[in-house]
């Protein structure tokens, strides 16, 4: 059974879940990052995520370690896993209207002169190599995080949250919490459903949604 406390919150998450922005990670190796990727998503209302494995010796066994540390939140954003770079960014792009990758090129935009509140797909690469040449391919531009220290990197977890929450101000800036929300009242009702399911059975693997690697 649910607690209608519990359900005032469900149905509160679902409403103001942003089912126009998302996030890829291509090829992230520390399931600690993954698992960090996801409590800020949770935090800031993403309601999935996109996890690109195309290298070899990347397993689902990263997912797993990574939901191990998402503290929960795993239940709550799907993850959809893929070792198919065609295949993933099809999705992305089926679902999304606009893809920008972090890296640095001569037309790279600050985070802060991206609009986000449009619909949006954010792409963060490996923690060493960034984000692949076959991936930069299927973007439509890419932003930097400005940085003013002698050491200009930050953590991929890091830089996630950094990004995600500069989508925050601007959407709540914009109402879309509140006044103007993304999702139809129908979208939202399906979604609650889900979190109600989800709380009832007690799945965690129901938040996978492997397309191509026969898991989901």
């Amino acid at each position: 059974m649910i607690t209608p406390e519990r359900e005032a919150k469900f149905r509160a998450v679902a409403a103001r879940r942003q089912n126009n922005l998302t996030v890829i990670l291509e090829n992230v190796h520390d399931p600690h990052n993954i698992g960090a990727v996801l409590r800020t998503c949770d935090s800031v209302g993403v309601n999935e995520i996109f996890v690109l494995y195309s290298e070899e010796g990347l397993t689902m066994e990263n997912i797993r370690l990574g939901v191990r540390s998402a503290s929960g939140a795993h239940r709550w954003v799907d993850v959809h896993l893929y070792n198919s770079v065609e295949a993933c960014f099809e999705h992305v792009r089926s679902n999304y209207d606009i893809i920008l990758a972090t890296h640095l090129d001569a037309e790279a935009k600050s985070i802060f002169e991206v609009d986000m509140t449009q619909s949006i797909a954010l792409l963060f690469g490996n923690e060493h190599a960034g984000v692949s040449e076959e991936a930069l391919a299927h973007c439509d531009g890419n932003f930097i995080i400005p940085q003013m220290g002698m050491v200009q990197s930050l953590n991929i977890s890091v830089a996630c949250a950094v990004t995600l929450y500069e989508a925050l101000r601007q959407r709540l800036a914009a109402g879309m919490f509140d006044k103007h929300l993304p999702m139809s009242p129908a979208e939202q009702e399906a979604l609650y459903q889900s979190y109600y399911q989800r709380h009832v059975d007690k799945d965690k693997r129901k938040s996978f949604k492997a397309k191509d690697w026969g898991i989901g």
